[in-house]
């Protein structure tokens, strides 16, 4: 491989692995039956003849509803679909001022077939990946460069983090670029102590194989071995310290702890006076 940088031609050799993950192979299948299944109860609701329910009597309303379900569930190419339109003929009595005849009655028809060959072809594509590293066989082998990649989400998770709350680097306004560069190395500390906290959480509920619940508004009952320390920031919304003063004395009341902020500050091996010492009384102005 080669490139040219700063006008300088930079030659390097790269190697190409490509692995099939049997689990992303089986999840991938399963995904594709389950929408394979849904998309086919779909368009065959769309032959049903109920009250108040869209009768089709023409092919091409049919064929747009039928593609629209298939696009959907991102099936193009894997089912065959075809229409019929019978026509039938009904004779007519004479009653009253009706004179007798024939009435032409016309039903549209959706036919699904499912393209065997299409989609084994697709499901021969699942699991497969393919990576690429400049580092020899002998420093870096098949089964460590897989666990390389396998681990890259860890950084890009951290980098959302950075973009999203709660340390919301972008957007940044500082035209001075050590102020920039101040900031990032901030936040990069902050990224460090969300990263420590929630290693430190879920490595002690492995340890004592429990789960922690009441993190998830509205789902009390629901619990998680993996949370994230920004839930477990927001379980701690509410928590105030109100300070009164009165002439020389000074009152302070701090929000009691519940039972699952007792429980994350246990799982991080904080003792629980460095909070209930926030409201004690110092006997004077602060």
């Amino acid at each position: 491989m080669s490139a040219v940088v700063n006008g300088k031609r930079i030659d390097w050799i790269e190697r190409r692995l490509v692995i099939r993950s049997l689990q992303q192979t089986k999840v991938a299948e399963a995904g594709l039956q389950a929408r394979m299944k849904k998309t086919q109860a779909a368009l065959e609701a769309l032959n049903e003849h109920k009250r108040g329910k869209t009768h089709f009597q023409e092919v091409e309303p049919l064929r747009q509803a039928a593609e629209a379900i298939v696009k959907k569930h991102r099936l193009e190419g894997l089912l065959n679909l075809s229409y019929e339109e019978p026509v039938k003929e009904r004779p007519l009595q004479h009653y009253g001022k009706r004179p007798a005849g024939i009435r032409v009655e016309r039903e549209v028809r959706l036919h699904i077939e499912v393209d065997e060959e299409a989609v084994n072809k697709t499901r021969r594509r699942f699991g497969w990946r393919v990576y690429a590293t400049n580092q020899p066989a002998e420093q870096l082998s098949l089964t460590q460069a897989v666990l390389a990649y396998r681990d890259e989400y860890l950084i890009e998770r951290g980098f959302g983090r950075l973009k999203g709350k709660p340390l919301s680097l972008t957007p940044m306004y500082l035209q001075n670029d050590a102020h920039a560069t101040g900031l990032i190395r901030l936040l990069t500390i902050g990224l460090r102590v969300l990263t420590l906290l929630e290693f430190t959480v879920r490595r002690r509920l492995a340890a004592e194989n429990e789960k922690l619940a009441g993190l998830y508004a509205g789902n009390p009952k629901r619990s998680t071995a993996r949370p994230t320390t920004e839930s477990m920031l927001r379980a701690f919304r509410g928590v105030a310290l109100t300070v009164i003063t009165v002439g020389k004395q000074i009152q302070r009341h701090l929000t009691p702890l519940s039972n699952l902020q007792r429980q994350i500050l246990r799982l991080l091996d904080f003792p629980l006076h460095i909070y209930t010492r926030l409201a004690a009384d110092y006997g004077g102005p602060s």
